[in-house]
Parts: structure tokens; C-alpha cells; sequence
């Protein structure tokens, strides 16, 4: 299965490489074509740091009256960071705003953007340079050279200001220091500031041994926020009537990263949260989006090497301060997920080992002794494995509840998740079922993938900031399903039909009618998977096909060869080619990263993704130690505890095949789309290690109820499997 896997990776890249090098790329110099006139003026105000919690009537006037009247978001600022720290400097943001594109700059820590010398950035080709060895491929200087192209002037203002509105020579037409003397403004088609009180109140802190500048104190960044204020307000007094206003607070000035502050004001903007096709989310945009932005309110078309896409006008907003309580929370809840997460993961690594270990223990006593004693612990790691597979589940249905407000919010997350798991574990010993050997395991798989498909179907709102969902700081996605959503989701939906097929077949229906059933909904699932309006999954439908391949073929009783796997797999790839192509035939502001793909596949930029995300899907299995050990210890539990009758355990996994064949398709089926995942995705071994956080304890609880169904017609050896009796009812 893993050469099966490995080839159809190597067919994926072999493609993109000849499509690479079929298709010529964009000239170095073509932007924007020559006959473009801006339509529009554009002011773009940038306040590196700015948060929503530093924003308050009294404190920030000017700013709280573009909230006001017009449209806010939370900006994602994620570009490329300084060595060692996760965070977004002055510099790269502005850069990140110049490029359309992640961008950064060398050196350790953060700084300061460079003075410009008259109308010239210094160290420009430095800069330039810089961004071949970051793996984006950013063009700095593309929005000033747009405008430029379509003969527009750009002026700017402050250091910062020069290198966002830089043509790609480095030069603005108008260079100032600040507004007061900017003059007549109205020969300006892009008009870009920078108020830097933040960002020079943080640089000029003491710094620690990796470059980085301890944080203001709380008075320091208020008055710093307030000087800000006064210096767009000073702007604002001299645009030209009809200017639209973007204010992006676009880089972080602290140690950690946070969501920034985003309003538009102006033609086209109502008072509303900011929204984009980036994101999909009300209230929430990203940095490359300002950069989509200014060029659409320009009337110039968007360059292919800008990749983000326009803020639109989302819900409607409420007052400004209930808008700047909204958002300021958001942020907080990014902030609280960044130091629960780890900690998280790690107690959830170390709670499945010593679960599984005592599982194993159980299942000793259990081939030792057919006491009432060994009986109830029996009973007892029965619910505790059908509370184990609903805790993947739960981690999304814990965002109902906002328990990052909480006092404790490490205790809050856990209490939350272990609430949701005991909901659903509820449900699962609510009914007859509870008696079957696949009713627990089925509810369990049930519920995660109908939770999961309505959450993708209606904005993957679940996912958002959830502990094994989306990290809006870290802007590397804001909608459909993520690689580890999908892992869950995959691995539900195939042993839930497992489930279902089981009850069906018990029930007289002939198996030809449960294969079409299974295959329509597993069809369905795979489709809102891939599909770009919802789960927009490109990696994911290869591997969600094969896996839900695998276990109709097992389920319909016939053995699966290379030769299958192999069609299936293809098949695989030409449905998400498919999907891909139908998103990359609209308008390019509308496309996915399904059609964005096949995009940079034609410009020839695809190579260089498709690296970078292999090499983080390599770089996880050795740099995340935590999953890949859990990975391991799962598949130890299941192949040498279970599904092996030794010293150390009954062949339990065997009993449980007996009461319900369907469940070796579905497991199966499971494993293989994990595996698939594993090796075609950038998130490597997370796949897999969900998958098998909920797969592996299910199908524990069910080899559990098989052996309590179970009665030794003789005596035998305690590591002897015992016969079944009577077929399961289920």
C-alpha cells in the first residue's frame, strides 16, 4: 500500500513538472497591461502593530470614526518571519503589502524600515534578492509598478510607506517624511502612509539575545497608539474628496503574534465586517488581500502573482464599539488557542499511550480470568474508548462555547472538549444499540461526519480557532476543510457506512442495494471534500477515494489488488483535477487555491509549493514527535494487542470481525485513506494520527462488546480467542 501511495505521488509531481516547463511563465517585468487606467485614488494607511484592543473613542478619534462608517475586519499579517520567532516585522509587512505575497527580509530580529535617500529605498536589490530563498516567490514592488504601468503616481509617506508603494526599481514619485508636508494630493492615484509610533516605541525597547525588542509598557503603547491616531488624522484632513481609505495594522509589534486592525472607508465600503474569498469569514481578512484590494478600488486588474483577494462587503456590522469588543475578541481567542494547543496535544498524546496501555492490561486479565471482575473493567474500557473516539469530534463543538473568556482557559478548552465527548457518548449508550458490537462505534462515526460535512456546508465556522482546527494568526487557512478536519472527517464517514451496512444487511437488505447506499453518501462526502464552494480539499480527494474504494471492495466480499488501487487512484487524481479546473474557469477573485493551483501551474510557480509543502510534510514527522508517537503506539495497540492473540491479549479485533464483518472493510478503509493523507499532504503525520485517535479506541469499544458477547465453549489457553455465539442482532 505505501509503494501504491508513493507512485501516485510521483505521478502528481511528474505532472505538475511537465505542465511546469510546457507552459512559459510570466515575464519578469509584465504586471499589469499597458492599456490600464487607475479609475480610482487609494489611500492606503499602514499602522504596524495595531491591535483592536488599543482602539477607543476618546483615544483614537479619527480612527473610531472609520469603524463607524465603514467596513472592519481582523487582519491576518502572517509573512515570512525573522529567524527564531513566529511573528511579522515593520519591514516584511510592508513588503508583504508590495508583493501581493509573503515577503521578508534578511537579518535577525525586527528593525525599522529603511530611510529612504530622496525618492529611492535603499538596499533595494538586497531586498529583492532576499525573496529567492524564501519559497514564495514574492516580487516586491508589483503594486507601486502597477501603477506606475498605468500611468498613476504613487506617493508616499514614512520610511515603511516607501517600501510598500515602491515601483520594482525601488522608487516612489513623491517622498515624504509626514503629512504635514505631503502637499496637494490630488495628482495621486495611490496615496501610502505610514504612522510608525508602535512599531518605534517596540524597536526602541532593550532586545534579547535573538534581536527581538521587549514589549512597551501599557502607557508606553497608548500614547504610541494615540500619536498614531493623530498622524491619520492629519492625512485624512488633506486626501481629495472620493478617496477610499485601508488601514492596516500590518505587522506585529510585540513577541507573539496577533490579528491586526482592517477598516475600508469609502466608495465601495458600507458599514459592515470586512469579508474576502480568502477567507470566507465575516470579520476577517489577510495581509495579501490589502495589497488585491487597493489594485481593485484602482480599477487595475490583480497581477498573477498577487494571491490575495478583495475585501467585500460581509455582514452588517453593529455600533463601533460593540465591532471593536467582536473583533479585539477574536484576537483573543487567537491568542489563547497559540498557548493551549501544544500543551493540549501533548496531554493528549500522553493520556491515548497510557490508555492503550491499560487497555492491554485489561484485555490480560480478561485471557487470565473470565471473572465478574474482569468483566466490569471490561465494561468500564468499553466507555472509555467510545469517550476517546468523540474527543476528535468535540475539539470542533467546543467552539459553541467561548471558553477562551474562561478564568482557566487550559482547564476551560479541556473541560469544553470532555463535555462535547461525553455528550456524544451519551448518545451512543442512549438506544438498543448500545448492546450491538457496532451501534457505540457507528453513533461515535456518525455524528463526526455529519457534524463535520454541515460545518463545511455552511462556512467551516467550527474550525475557526478551534485546537485541531484553523489558527487565524497563522493564515495558512480560513475555510473548507483542514488537513487534520479531513483526516477526522474521512475516517468517521468510512466506518459510520460500516456501520450502517452492518445494520442493513442484518436487516435482510441485499448487498448490492448497501453498496450503492454507501457509495452515494461516501460519494457525497468525498465531493463536498473537494468541492470549491465547501471543503475545497485538494490533497484530501486522492486519499478520500481510495480509502472509501478499499472498503467497498472489502465490503463487497472481493479481495483488493494493485491493479484496483492503482484505477482508483487515478481516478482520485482526475476528480480533483476536474474540481480544480471548473474553479480555475472563474473569475480569478472568486478562485479557491483548487483553481489558484492550476494557475501557478501555468505561470510555472507550482514547482516551488509543491516543494515546500513536501518538505514540511517531511520535516512534521521527525519536528512533531508527540503525534508520530502516538501514531506508532495506536498501530502497535491495534495490530499486537487487538488483532493479535499473545500473552499480552485475546485476539479481540478477530472476535469483533466475527459479530460484524463490515467492520474490517471499514477499518481498513480508514487506515488506507490515513496513510494516503499522510503521504500527499503538507501536514503529514497529523493525518494519520487523528485518523487514528478516533478509529483505533472505536474499534477497541467494539472488540471489547464482541468479547463480552462472546462465551468459551471449552476451556483454553488464556491467550486463546473465545468463540462467539449468537450473530449480532445489529
Amino acid at each position: 500500500m505505501r509503494r501504491l501511495a508513493a507512485l501516485l505521488l510521483a505521478f502528481v509531481l511528474a505532472g505538475l513538472l511537465c505542465a511546469t516547463s510546457a507552459n512559459a511563465a510570466m515575464p519578469a517585468n509584465a504586471v499589469v497591461p499597458a492599456n490600464a487606467v487607475p479609475q480610482g485614488r487609494v489611500a492606503l494607511v499602514g499602522i504596524p502593530g495595531l491591535q483592536w484592543s488599543d482602539l477607543s473613542a476618546e483615544r483614537t478619534p479619527n480612527l473610531w470614526r472609520l469603524i463607524g462608517e465603514g467596513g472592519s475586519a481582523s487582519l491576518s499579517t502572517r509573512a515570512v518571519p525573522p529567524p527564531d520567532r513566529g511573528v511579522t516585522c515593520p519591514t516584511q509587512g510592508w513588503l508583504t503589502v508590495s508583493a501581493g505575497q509573503r515577503a521578508g527580509a534578511p537579518g535577525r530580529g525586527c528593525s525599522m524600515p529603511p530611510r529612504p535617500s530622496g525618492d529611492a529605498v535603499p538596499g533595494w536589490k538586497e531586498l529583492v534578492a532576499f525573496q529567492d530563498g524564501t519559497g514564495y516567490d514574492a516580487r516586491i514592488g508589483t503594486l507601486g509598478q502597477a501603477v506606475h504601468d498605468a500611468g498613476g503616481k504613487v506617493a508616499a509617506i514614512g520610511p515603511g510607506a516607501a517600501l510598500g508603494g515602491a515601483d520594482l526599481e525601488g522608487r516612489v514619485d513623491n517622498y515624504v517624511e509626514e503629512p504635514g508636508l505631503a502637499g496637494d494630493l490630488s495628482g495621486y492615484s495611490l496615496i501610502v502612509l505610514e504612522a510608525d509610533q508602535l512599531a518605534a516605541a517596540w524597536t526602541a525597547r532593550p532586545r534579547d539575545e535573538q534581536g527581538f525588542s521587549q514589549e512597551p509598557t501599557v502607557q508606553e503603547r497608548l500614547s504610541a497608539v494615540a500619536a498614531a491616531d493623530v498622524t491619520v488624522g492629519a492625512l485624512l484632513g488633506k486626501l481629495p474628496e472620493g478617496t477610499t481609505v485601508l488601514v492596516a495594522g500590518l505587522s506585529d509589534t510585540t513577541v507573539n503574534a496577533h490579528l491586526h486592525v482592517a477598516v475600508a472607508h469609502g466608495s465601495p465600503y458600507e458599514h459592515t465586517f470586512l469579508t474576502a474569498s480568502s477567507t470566507r469569514q465575516d470579520g476577517l481578512v489577510t495581509i495579501t488581500d490589502t495589497t488585491a484590494t487597493a489594485l481593485k478600488v484602482l480599477g487595475l486588474p490583480q497581477p498573477a502573482q498577487v494571491v490575495g483577494r478583495v475585501w467585500e462587503n460581509g455582514g452588517p456590522a453593529p455600533s463601533a464599539a460593540e465591532t471593536v469588543a467582536g473583533l479585539a475578541d477574536q484576537d483573543t481567542a487567537s491568542q489563547v488557542l497559540r498557548e493551549v494547543r501544544g500543551p493540549f496535544f501533548t496531554m493528549l498524546v500522553i493520556v491515548q499511550v497510557l490508555f492503550y496501555a491499560l487497555a492491554a492490561i485489561a484485555f490480560r486479565r480478561r485471557a487470565a480470568t473470565t471473572s465478574a471482575a474482569a468483566s466490569r473493567v471490561l465494561a468500564t474500557v468499553q466507555v472509555v474508548s467510545v469517550v476517546s473516539g468523540s474527543i476528535a469530534i468535540a475539539t470542533f463543538l467546543a467552539q459553541l462555547v467561548p471558553w477562551w473568556q474562561l478564568p482557566a482557559p487550559m482547564l476551560g478548552v479541556i473541560a469544553t472538549i470532555l463535555g462535547f465527548a461525553g455528550l456524544v457518548t451519551l448518545l451512543a449508550f442512549a438506544g438498543p444499540w448500545r448492546s450491538h458490537v457496532m451501534g457505540p462505534l457507528t453513533v461515535v462515526a456518525g455524528v463526526t461526519s455529519l457534524t463535520l460535512l454541515i460545518d463545511v456546508m455552511t462556512g467551516s465556522t467550527l474550525q475557526v480557532n478551534a485546537v485541531t482546527g484553523y489558527e487565524p494568526v497563522t493564515g495558512g487557512r480560513f475555510y473548507g476543510f483542514s488537513n487534520i478536519a479531513f483526516a477526522v472527517y474521512a475516517t468517521g464517514t468510512v466506518l459510520a457506512l460500516a456501520g450502517v451496512a452492518h445494520w442493513l444487511l442484518r436487516r435482510g437488505v441485499s448487498m448490492t442495494v448497501v453498496l450503492i447506499l454507501c457509495a452515494l453518501y461516501g460519494g457525497f462526502a468525498v465531493y463536498a471534500d473537494g468541492a470549491p464552494a465547501w471543503g475545497a480539499d485538494f490533497g484530501g480527494v486522492p486519499a478520500f477515494v481510495l480509502g472509501l474504494a478499499v472498503f467497498l471492495i472489502l465490503l463487497s466480499g472481493r479481495k483488493v489488488s494493485l491493479v484496483k488501487l492503482a484505477l482508483v487512484g487515478v481516478a482520485g487524481v482526475a476528480l480533483i483535477g476536474v474540481l480544480a479546473y471548473v474553479d480555475w474557469l472563474r473569475p480569478a477573485d472568486q478562485r479557491t487555491h483548487l483553481g489558484t493551483f492550476v494557475q501557478q501551474i501555468i505561470d510555472g510557480t507550482a514547482l516551488t509549493i509543491v516543494t515546500r509543502k513536501f518538505l514540511a510534510m517531511i520535516g512534521l514527522i521527525y519536528g512533531n514527535w508527540s503525534l508520530t508517537l502516538l501514531s506508532l503506539v495506536a498501530l502497535a495497540f491495534l495490530f499486537f494487542v487487538l488483532d493479535r492473540p499473545s500473552r499480552w491479549g485475546a485476539a479481540a479485533l478477530g472476535q469483533a470481525y466475527a459479530f460484524a464483518p463490515e467492520l474490517r472493510a471499514g477499518l481498513f478503509g480508514a487506515l488506507t485513506s490515513a496513510l494516503v493523507g499522510f503521504l500527499i499532504n503538507d501536514s503529514g503525520i497529523a493525518i494519520p494520527a487523528m485518523a487514528l485517535t478516533v478509529a483505533v479506541p472505536l474499534a477497541l469499544a467494539a472488540s471489547v462488546r464482541a468479547l463480552r458477547l462472546a462465551t468459551p465453549t471449552t476451556p483454553a489457553p488464556p491467550s486463546a480467542p473465545a468463540a462467539p455465539t449468537a450473530p449480532d442482532p445489529l
